[in-house]
């Protein structure tokens, strides 16, 4: 029976059978040492575009560690059209929140400041990395986009008016998120996640006269902002499945 390798790496290269992958220090360190990874072991690598393919161990020098592509094992395939909109926290919960984020399918993330966010910087290149050995893990073929982060007013001043936002409304204003998704999908979508200290009245204010943004609930409590974001994507997973928005008309 034709087994699936257990070691997963994405590369930022393009696969084909034939090709010859050069890992560089850190994944062929994580290969050999880490994994202790032998010569010949199958490994798959993907790349977020070109599907999923089948490789074999074969130079293991002291700088470097070749691997020789084989066959395809899946194909690329189009994934949900979600964002995450969250504001930046403390380096433990970002963490989660970009490492669950992406297990739960989320295609592009982006860091906004709000009036009562604490932290002032975010480390895009760390966050990267996060996603990167998620989407290794949990056998996704993509790698969520990591956007810069921004004040969320310039977020969304720009924002395209077709992507529907569900917005987590602490204040009790907003409908149950499972009866906000019980129409299903049916164009771009995304989810903002306030900071720990709630959004600010005028931030809402502003908010509710989008036409654009749906406040919605996750229940009676207050949730760390990790929670609700695993709450949120939960539900949205459950109730829409792995959805598809249809291609936009011209």
């Amino acid at each position: 029976m034709d087994v699936t390798p257990k070691l997963r790496l994405y590369v930022d290269l393009p696969l084909a059978e034939g090709q010859v992958v050069a890992l560089g220090t850190e994944q062929s360190h994580y290969l050999l040492h880490v994994m202790r990874a032998q010569l010949g072991a199958q490994v798959a690598l993907f790349n977020g575009q070109d599907g999923e393919w089948r490789a074999i161990l074969s130079e293991a020098g002291k700088r470097t560690v070749r691997l020789a592509v084989g066959g395809r094992l899946r194909h690329q395939a189009d994934e949900p059209d979600l964002w995450l909109l969250f504001a930046p926290v403390k380096r433990a919960r970002i963490d989660l929140i970009v490492e669950k984020a992406t297990e739960l399918g989320v295609s592009a993330l982006l860091p906004v400041f709000t009036r009562h966010t604490a932290m002032t910087r975010v480390n895009e290149e760390r966050l990267r990395a996060v996603a990167i050995e998620a989407s290794e893990q949990c056998e996704r073929l993509t790698v969520p986009d990591i956007r810069p982060a921004r004040p969320l007013d310039a977020v969304l001043a720009d924002w395209p008016a077709e992507r529907r936002l569900l917005l987590l409304d602490e204040s009790g204003a907003g409908q149950p998120i499972v009866a906000a998704l019980s129409g299903g999908v049916t164009s771009p979508a995304a989810v903002l996640v306030g900071p720990e200290g709630g959004f600010a009245k005028s931030e809402l204010d502003a908010l509710g006269r989008l036409a654009f943004a749906t406040p919605v609930g996750l229940g009676p409590r207050i949730l760390r902002a990790d929670t609700a974001v695993i709450a949120a994507l939960a539900c949205f997973q459950a109730v829409c499945g792995d959805w598809r928005a249809p291609p936009l008309r011209n």
